[in-house]
C-alpha cells in the first residue's frame, strides 16, 4: 500500500492527495504538522519537505515526481497526456507554474509587506493572463481534466487565504476553478485546515 506523508496545509501535498483520490486506489494519508515534523521526514527526504510517498522500498518526494509516478503506475484515469509531444508541453506548463506562481508562495506567507504585495501582484497578473484559455475549453489542456489542473487547483483554492483578488478580467478562470472544486476527488482530498482557507 502507498503511504503519503502529507502536510495538512501544504499546497504540494494537496496535489498528491487529489491524484490519489482521482485514481480511487488503496492508499493511506499520514497527516503531518508542517511546523512540527517528525524526524523521519528528514530521513526520507533530504530537503525535509512534504509530501513524501512511500511504497515498499520506494521513497519519492517532490509533488510533480510523485504524481507522475502514480499516474504511470495506475494509468486510469490518465492525467498526463499519452502523446509524447503533449506530455512534454504539459511538463513545461508544470515547470512554468512552479517558476511563475508557486515560487511566490513563500514571499506571500513569510515576506515583509512590500515583498508580499509584489508577490500577490505577480500571481494576480499571471492568473489573469491564463483566463482567456477557458473561452473555448473546460480545462488547461482542453476538455479533459489533467495533471495541470491538479497542479493549479491548490493555488486557486487558497486565493482568499493568500489575499489575492483576481477581479472581473479573470471571471473565466474562476468558473474553471469552480469546475475543479466540485470534483469528488478534490472535495475528498481537502483537509479540515484547507476547508477553512476559502470563504
Amino acid at each position: 500500500m502507498m503511504n503519503l506523508y502529507s502536510g495538512t496545509t501544504c499546497p504540494f501535498s494537496q496535489r498528491c492527495r487529489i491524484v490519489l483520490y482521482e485514481k480511487g486506489m488503496d492508499f493511506q494519508i499520514i497527516d503531518v504538522d508542517m511546523y512540527n515534523k517528525p524526524e523521519d521526514i528528514a530521513v526520507m527526504n533530504p530537503y525535509n519537505r512534504l509530501p513524501v510517498l512511500v511504497e515498499r522500498d520506494l521513497i519519492l518526494y517532490e509533488a510533480n515526481i510523485i504524481n507522475e509516478y502514480i499516474d504511470e503506475r495506475f494509468p486510469h484515469p490518465q492525467l498526463m497526456p499519452a502523446d509524447p509531444v503533449m506530455r512534454a508541453r504539459a511538463r513545461l506548463f508544470l515547470f512554468n507554474f512552479e517558476v511563475e506562481l508557486f515560487s511566490q508562495i513563500d514571499a506571500i506567507e513569510n515576506g515583509n509587506p512590500k515583498q508580499q504585495e509584489r508577490a500577490r501582484q505577480h500571481v494576480t497578473d499571471r492568473l489573469s493572463g491564463l483566463s482567456p484559455l477557458f473561452t473555448k475549453q473546460k480545462y488547461i489542456l482542453g476538455n479533459e481534466f489533467s495533471m495541470l489542473d491538479v497542479a493549479m487547483s491548490p493555488l486557486l483554492w487558497r486565493l482568499d487565504h493568500y489575499g489575492i483578488q483576481v477581479g472581473k478580467q479573470a471571471a473565466l478562470l474562476m468558473k474553471y476553478a469552480e469546475r475543479i472544486f466540485s470534483r469528488p476527488a478534490f472535495i475528498d482530498a481537502l483537509t479540515p485546515s484547507e476547508k477553512v482557507m476559502r470563504r
